[in-house]
């Protein structure tokens, strides 16, 4: 702010030091709309990062919302803000009453106010930019008589540029518009390859090669018909090679052996660069004048190039236009026509001999590549230079202000480089970026080596850097089940199951319909709107409609299809996704696959989230491996065996991949090889289910015998412990029973289980020696002795369970161990 404050109070000073330049200010303070311009962006930006840091919405608000101090500083800045928010609707002839509002309705009021502001100021807006286009000015406006329209004030980005000095008055051009543009996607000899499967090099044939194309690429596939990863794949099965030679980088042995001669390693002599209007320049658009520049440039040493590039209404983007510059000449080649024919430039662009320098060339590498099917050998980035170095800035206007006091135009840098014919001022400006190249090549190689106390190190570092990047591989977009993951993690969105589902929905749409249309996704669905839409879950179509402003044309065309998603996802339950930490690490659990996941890190996981293991899974997690006969393992043995084969490899990313991607079409085809194979193994996952079926069987049947002698063995031994617990002997066939003992006064004997009754005479029935159950006589025993100070209460219950059946030839009521007994503690003499 205080710089800002500054940069006004300097403009003020030389507009009050300059008095005939008081007449031409665009604003009271700034001479131009480019001085207005810089002092409100840098105001608006100083505004952005100070509400930055406020508190966020929640405790953190609510904790400094609790001082008077803040409470009152809030209330202080939001009556300046509503004063200065009235004043601007007030001039702009708005409601402007934003402070006299009602406590209960206010908030909504002003909402209100705000937005219809809103509406006003940015049609006003609109229409002044047609008007500073030349969109309305055929339009002549009904005025009464005698009415003086006011003077349009043409801002400076919509000027030509011309000398200040030369007195000549600055004169206006429409601003290009590409609404009606052909697409030229229609024109390509191949078609553009949209599918979701991993880009193959289109490279066929490999000049200044010394490790030779790999049979598999060295030939065009014999039907053109074929999309061209299918028919890579039908080629690779027909000779038989490995899949990595298909996907892998074809200079990549050339580059790795790269040696550079010593003049590339020395201090050079800038060569002066030869002025614009004394250096030709031509525009190629057929294959004869491509032939005739690919001579040319292989008997150069250097030249530079650069790309324009369109994304907007292509899904994987399209090179529109390459310019190169050699000492003597710029070429302008149109990548549009001739699309199919630049991979003759490969003998230029991969041979050792010839610098090829770039400003900025992550994305070039790429694009050339994925459009031309052209790789470079031995380049030199401008641009990882000027980091060497440390420069404060590393853009191509900066060094070509820096080296060249050239001021250079960026207007066009984010034009429509699909129009044709090409306008002049895109043709120059497109010129530009590679005629004063070179001479910024050789003296960024000069301070490289004078930075560098006249050793080398400086420029090894920069031809290595330059070499990393000529060896990155352009990766196609592919489409995959988590896909929206990494979107909804940039947006850090906290959705619940159905807008997550909704979100999930919208994703997959989204990306399907661009492929088949050849758009973009940001043309198709932006991401706002599609999160809005997510968010809000409309019920009717209309309003998917009012969630976009304004509308895409492919949404509109296919709001019915949104909104069955949509209502989809609302039948989902509805359910909070949980978080297990703050923003960041939800996603780690979300998301296993991604490479900071480790599934045995609870470093960052409170312990309330660790899954908790009963003590048998404790105990057999540490034994499991000792065990050699997996079919007698437990139910808990079994347990730890299926947590010990879910966990994860952690160094699992690490291990090389074998992954194939196959045409699914292949699949279903009964005259392919793969159809075989994945009937093949499809019979085998049968059998393998009917093994395992068949050895649960036989562990169940085993482990069924070995409970019935467990059985067996703890019934014997439970009956003879329960014996000597209660100092019973068991009553031998014939003898007298002992009788019962009249229950005292108040007792009442409890209802016995004809369960128990039955299955006790069964018993008695077929053992041959039956067992006589012989209570104790607690009638003759000295109460005495529970005699206490403090009344405690003894209680011994007995209760004739499954295994104690065979003791008991008495019917069940006449068993004193059914009966609760209750006594009062009393002082031991024992």
């Amino acid at each position: 702010m205080d710089s800002s404050n500054s940069d006004k109070q300097n403009n003020t000073q030389s507009v009050n030091e300059d008095p005939a330049g008081v007449d031409n200010e665009f604003c009271p303070g700034f001479k131009d709309v480019d001085a207005f311009v810089k002092y409100g962006l840098g105001t608006v930006v100083a505004a952005t990062k100070a509400s930055a840091s406020l508190p966020q919405v929640g405790d953190e608000y609510d904790l400094y919302r609790s001082f008077p101090g803040f409470q009152e500083f809030c209330e202080t800045q939001g009556d300046g803000l509503l004063h200065c928010m009235s004043q601007i609707m007030h001039h702009h002839g708005c409601r402007a009453h934003m402070r006299d509002r009602n406590k209960l309705t206010g908030l909504e009021e002003r909402f209100d106010l705000v937005v219809d502001s809103n509406d006003v100021i940015l049609e006003k807006v609109g229409i002044l930019l047609d008007d500073a286009a030349g969109v309305n000015r055929s339009q002549q406006p009904v005025m009464p008589a005698g009415f003086q329209p006011p003077k349009i004030v043409v801002s400076s980005w919509n000027r030509k540029g011309g000398d200040s000095g030369s007195g000549r008055s600055s004169e206006t051009f429409r601003l290009l518009q590409a609404k009606n543009v052909t697409r030229p996607q229609l024109k390509f000899r191949e078609k553009v390859d949209n599918s979701n499967t991993p880009f193959t090099p289109k490279i066929f044939v490999k000049p200044n090669a010394i490790k030779p194309l790999p049979s598999c690429r060295s030939q065009r596939p014999e039907d053109l018909d074929v999309p061209a990863a299918l028919a890579d794949f039908i080629h690779q099965q027909r000779t038989q090679e490995h899949v990595e030679d298909m996907f892998a980088h074809p200079y990549q042995y050339e580059l790795d052996h790269l040696a550079l001669p010593e003049n590339l390693l020395s201090k050079p002599e800038p060569q002066m660069y030869k002025p614009l209007a004394e250096t030709k320049c031509s525009f190629i658009d057929n294959l004869e004048d491509l032939v005739a520049v690919n001579e040319k440039l292989a008997k150069t040493s250097e030249f530079a190039v650069d790309l324009e590039h369109h994304s907007y209404r292509s899904f994987l983007g399209i090179t529109c236009l390459m310019q190169i510059s050699t000492r003597d000449e710029d070429f302008i080649i149109d990548t549009l026509e001739l699309r199919s024919e630049l991979y003759i430039l490969n003998e230029a662009f991969t041979d050792p001999t010839i610098v090829k320098v770039f400003h900025g060339a992550d994305s070039d590498i790429e694009w050339l590549q994925k459009d031309l099917g052209l790789y470079i050998v031995n380049m030199f980035d401008t641009h990882q230079a000027s980091r060497t170095l440390n420069l404060g800035r590393h853009s191509l206007d900066h060094l070509l202000k820096l080296f060249c006091n050239v001021d250079s135009d960026k207007r066009y840098q984010l034009a429509d480089w699909r129009i044709r014919p090409l306008p002049d001022e895109m043709f120059q400006y497109a010129r530009a970026d590679t005629h004063y190249l070179l001479y910024v090549y050789d003296r960024l190689r000069v301070d490289l080596w004078e930075v560098g106390n006249g050793q080398p190190a400086l420029l090894q570092m920069v031809w290595h850097k330059s070499k990393d990047i000529s060896l990155k591989k352009y990766m196609k977009p592919l489409f995959t089940e988590d896909s929206y993951m990494d979107l909804l993690r940039k947006q850090k969105k906290a959705f619940n199951t159905q807008q997550l589902t909704a979100f999930r929905l919208l994703y997959g749409w989204r990306d399907k319909l661009a492929r088949q249309e050849d758009e973009s996704t940001g043309y198709v669905l932006p991401n706002h709107m599609m999160i809005k839409i997510s968010d809000i879950l409309p019920k009717e179509p209309q309003g998917i409609i009012a969630c976009c402003n304004p509308v895409p044309p492919l949404v509109r065309q296919q709001v019915n299809e949104l909104h069955i998603l949509v209502q989809q996802a609302r039948e989902m339950p509805l359910l909070k996704v949980r978080h297990a930490w703050g923003h960041a690490m939800h996603w780690f659990f979300l998301q296993p696959e991604i490479p900071l996941f480790g599934p045995h890190d609870t470093s960052r996981v409170s312990e309330s989230d660790i899954p908790s293991f009963t003590p048998d899974s404790k105990i057999y997690l540490k034994s499991i491996d000792t065990v050699k006969d997996p079919g007698h393992l437990t139910v808990a043995q079994q347990k730890a065996c299926r947590v010990v084969e879910s966990f994860q490899n952690p160094f699992r990313m690490y291990l090389p991949s074998n992954d194939i991607h196959i045409s699914k079409n292949a699949k279903f085809d009964p005259s392919t090889k793969i159809y075989e194979i994945s009937n093949r193994w499809k019979l085998q996952s049968v059998e393998q289910q009917q093994k395992e079926v068949e050895a649960k069987k036989k562990a169940k049947e085993e482990a069924k015998a070995v409970a019935e002698n467990i059985f067996n063995s703890v019934q014997a031994s439970y009956l003879i412990t329960l014996c000597l617990h209660f100092h019973q002997e068991p009553i031998k066939p014939g003898g007298k029973k002992r009788e019962r003992v009249a229950s005292e006064t108040g007792e009442s004997t409890p209802k016995p289980n004809k369960k128990l009754m039955k299955a006790a005479v069964k018993n008695n029935e077929d053992s041959t020696t039956p067992l006589v159950f012989k209570p104790y006589d607690y009638s003759q025993s000295d109460f005495k002795v529970f005699a206490g100070t403090q009344p405690h209460v003894f209680v011994f219950v007995y209760v004739l369970s499954d295994f104690g059946h065979d003791i008991c030839t008495q019917k069940s009521n006449a068993c004193a161990g059914n009966r609760s007994m209750s006594f009062f503690g009393g002082k031991s003499e024992r």
